[in-house]
């Protein structure tokens, strides 16, 4: 049997302005304390794990969007949203020690399950109607809270 093509994307509608605002309102949290971090050096025992509980909260979250996904995109093959559905969950599952562990290596484990969820998500806009806003803002939501970590985690080794 022939497997069926996706159905294509929802046609280019500009990204809505309350994602935008929610989006990358979101990463303010990220800026302020990734800058704390190198900023205010004798402050850093505050902002570090600020930073990292931070991090595993979004984490967390950005999981469930997969759940959202396969639960409301009926042409999805149950295979397909069979994976969708685990992966929902281990965001969450690398997420919660986070805060516990060193400040770089807590980092480390966010970044990893940021790039991990990209690379879901870049599977996932071949293979399903998403709107076209979501993979670019899904990147610069990513890159920006990796970047962040990343700085959390150099300023940590300081």
């Amino acid at each position: 049997m022939k497997a069926s093509k996706p159905s294509p994307r929802p046609a280019a509608h500009a990204l809505p302005t309350v994602v935008a605002w929610l989006g990358y309102g979101g990463l303010i949290p990220f800026v302020a304390l990734g800058a704390a971090t190198v900023l205010a050096p004798d402050q850093r025992t505050l902002w570090s794990p600020a930073l990292i509980a931070y991090g595993a909260v979004i984490l967390s979250f950005v999981g469930a969007l997969h759940w959202g996904i396969a639960m409301t995109a009926p042409q999805m093959p149950a295979q397909q949203r069979s994976l969708h559905y685990v992966w929902s969950v281990i965001p969450a599952l690398l997420a919660w020690p986070t805060p516990l562990l060193p400040v770089a290596a807590g980092a480390l484990v966010l970044m990893l399950g940021f790039a991990a969820h990209l690379v879901l998500d870049l599977s996932l806009v071949r293979t399903t109607p998403l709107p076209r806003w979501y993979l670019p803002l899904r990147l610069q939501l990513t890159a920006t809270a990796c970047i962040c970590l990343g700085l959390g985690a150099w300023a940590a080794g300081r």
